[in-house]
């Protein structure tokens, strides 16, 4: 069903809710003195309620010309890849970026009305978030006073209609998967983000469809769900290889689970690839600083950060999308962490 952006409440809008003409509302609105007491009364309230700011007020903040994007959790490689490609098409569309963070899914410090219309005095011509999630009632606060949210890779989504960019995940997951079954690999593990993560629960599908289409047992030992962080790559790579019956691959859900896996080979004496092959998940610049350099699915990152730009501005222009979510493809790069496995 195509989507359309959120509208701001406009004067014709107040006006047909009054029951009373938009010359009417535009002197309320104006502060002119001409207007009955209880129709004032009664204007103003609708005002309120429908969250309107003139026009005068929105320009006087650049409000056609700024985005608010919200970062969820560190600055790292990947984000810093997204925020790359959302400041890019930024300066191609003529569009300011102001950058704050997302905590726990909450905004610190005001209600999420409050935070909503704020960032609508601000001036904001919509909110982009990075993948974090916004509690239901902030999304319903922009909502209400007509902002435009995409979220980016989304970690969860509280609502089915709010529109999000991401990328193939369960097709990177089982193509990551693929490639090691195709090596001779046959006792795979992988190790991803939180359970609750929706493109971790597609890797980890992908990845389970791979193995059930080559005919391999599942083994629920050698799957550990966690973080999208170094040190869960570390300390789950340190248990997957230690089992008695260890993997000789892992798929990696993220670049730094892997980076964290390769630690915990170097420091058991084991080689990469030649005794463990591993794979990453984004291709973020820290894959090529591997030594060896890290195989990955390649998300487009910038490519992501460039369509969610563009996405929030059509739809506080009113236009029309063809979908509430995009997925961009991703691809195999192979480089030096996969081989086959010893003894094949």
């Amino acid at each position: 069903m195509p989507v359309r952006g959120p509208k701001r409440p406009t004067l014709a809008t107040i006006a047909a809710s009054a029951g009373v003409s938009v010359a009417t509302v535009s002197k309320v609105v104006n502060r002119r003195d001409d207007v009955a007491p209880d129709t004032r009364a009664q204007i103003e309230e609708l005002l309120r309620q429908h969250d309107y700011l003139p026009p005068s007020v929105r320009r006087a903040h650049g409000a056609t010309t700024t985005v608010e994007l919200l970062i969820h959790g560190r600055f790292g490689a990947y984000t810093t890849q997204v925020l790359e490609g959302i400041v890019e098409a930024g300066i191609e569309a003529g569009t300011a970026i102001v950058v704050g963070r997302l905590d726990d899914q909450h905004v610190p410090g005001t209600t999420p009305h409050a935070w909503a219309r704020g960032l609508l005095a601000a001036g904001r011509a919509g909110t982009i978030v990075v993948t974090g999630a916004l509690s239901t009632a902030h999304v319903d606060a922009l909502a209400q006073v007509g902002m435009p949210l995409v979220v980016i890779d989304p970690l969860n989504l509280p609502r089915a209609d709010v529109t999000s960019v991401g990328s193939t995940n369960f097709a990177g997951g089982m193509t990551a998967t693929r490639h090691l079954l195709g090596l001779g690999h046959r006792e795979i593990a992988y190790i991803g983000g939180p359970p609750s993560s929706g493109c971790n629960q597609a890797r980890l599908h992908g990845y389970r469809a791979a193995l059930e289409g080559a005919g391999v047992a599942h083994r629920p030992e050698l799957v550990i769900n966690d973080e999208f962080h170094y040190e869960v790559g570390r300390v789950a790579g340190a248990k997957l290889i230690d089992l008695p019956d260890r993997p000789t691959a892992i798929v990696g859900g993220s670049d730094t689970i892997a980076l964290g896996v390769m630690e915990a080979a170097r420091a058991r004496g084991l080689r990469v690839p030649d005794e463990l092959s591993v794979t990453g998940f984004d291709d973020t610049e820290l894959a090529t600083m591997a030594a060896p350099q890290l195989t990955v699915i390649r998300q487009p990152l910038r490519e992501m950060g460039h369509v969610a730009l563009r996405t929030v501005l059509r739809m506080g222009a009113g236009e029309t999308l063809d979908s509430h979510h995009v997925e961009l493809a991703t691809e195999l790069v192979v480089r030096g962490t996969t081989a086959p496995p010893p003894f094949s």
